[in-house]
């Protein structure tokens, strides 16, 4: 019988998790995704940059904010064009979702028609899309969804009690704000956070808990590992221990046994084997192409090449059901 799904876990609960011997969390979380996924199956997405850089907030992990030397230069929205051609190449490398990512605080509806063009415009090649275009208010929320738009990206980045050390230029409740204008528009959202930018374990659950806790689970839940930008405040911040990152997985998993937990930024400082324990407590999502917005990611070869050492295949569109998601419920292990 599959675990309930539950909206009031408690910070206690939450780090006792957190403090289960590694491989009984390991065990209990792989249990709960077999539950609910297929075991053997990833959902694979491509991340594109449409509007790179120039961003007014502080955000201490981020290369994009204006305010930090980082050596990104700010460009304008791409064409339609443009990134149709970037979602077919994608698409032709196995991606089923086709990320675009704006630096933007909250957009001008103006910039919200723009990017619902293109949206139309990429979901016309059969791929699922999302957009993470920073704070919406309710009629933009809507504008996307009726172009076509399928999932809404705003992370809540950390615990509520951390995020004052990380972000000064939004509250944490603009961001809960934009989740329910996604939510109420009829919007999948894809909300997750960051780990490693020097938050301590209970502030790891305290994150985890909070996107628990919100009256709808996130359907996609990306996990970041904090990927280290000179120029950026958190430069130089000590390196997250890999098993407790897998950890980390494990606990999202148990938390929100029927979201797809994707393993994001920070990939690439990742051994295969960290990985390989990702994928086994239930991670069943990654982002796909050489390049997250401004930082690396592994290559599309290599990422083939370890689908193929570890017998992981991706997950498809199915078009009757519309989405990956439903794909996955479809076709769960008992």
């Amino acid at each position: 019988m599959a675990h309930a799904i539950r909206h009031d876990w408690t910070r206690d609960e939450v780090a006792a998790l957190f403090a289960l011997p590694f491989n009984e969390l390991l065990h209990r979380a792989h249990s709960v995704h077999r539950e609910h996924h297929d075991p053997n199956a990833v959902q694979v997405s491509t991340l594109l940059s449409i509007k790179t850089g120039g961003c007014p907030e502080d955000c201490a992990y981020c290369p994009q904010a204006a305010r930090y030397d980082t050596g990104v230069q700010a460009q304008k929205l791409m064409s339609v064009d443009a990134v149709v051609a970037r979602a077919q190449a994608a698409k032709a490398a196995g991606a089923s979702r086709f990320c675009m990512g704006a630096a933007w605080r909250s957009p001008k509806d103006r910039d919200v028609v723009k990017v619902a063009e293109i949206v139309s415009a990429v979901k016309a090649l059969g791929l699922e899309t999302c957009a993470t275009l920073g704070m919406l208010n309710g009629e933009q929320a809507q504008t996307l969804k009726s172009a076509g738009l399928d999932y809404y990206n705003h992370n809540l980045d950390t615990a509520p009690e951390f995020y004052g050390e990380i972000i000064h230029t939004r509250q944490y409740q603009d961001r809960l704000d934009t989740l329910e204008h996604v939510r109420e528009a009829g919007l999948k959202t894809c909300c997750g956070g960051i780990v490693g930018m020097g938050e301590s374990r209970a502030q790891r659950a305290g994150l985890l808990q909070t996107l628990a806790n919100l009256p709808e689970h996130p359907q996609s839940v990306p996990i970041n590992q904090l990927v280290q930008v000179e120029g950026t405040p958190l430069a130089g911040t000590d390196a997250l221990d890999p098993f407790e990152f897998v950890r980390t997985i494990a606990v999202a998993r148990l938390l929100m046994p029927a979201s797809m937990v994707r393993l994001s930024a920070g990939r690439q400082q990742m051994d295969d084997a960290v990985q390989a324990l990702c994928f086994f407590a239930g991670a069943n999502s990654i982002f796909y192409g050489e390049k997250l917005l401004t930082t690396g990611n592994p290559d599309v070869e290599h990422d083939r090449r370890l689908f193929e050492r570890l017998d992981l295949h991706p997950l498809q569109v199915v078009e009757e059901a519309g989405t990956v998601h439903a794909d996955i419920l479809e076709t769960c292990h008992a």
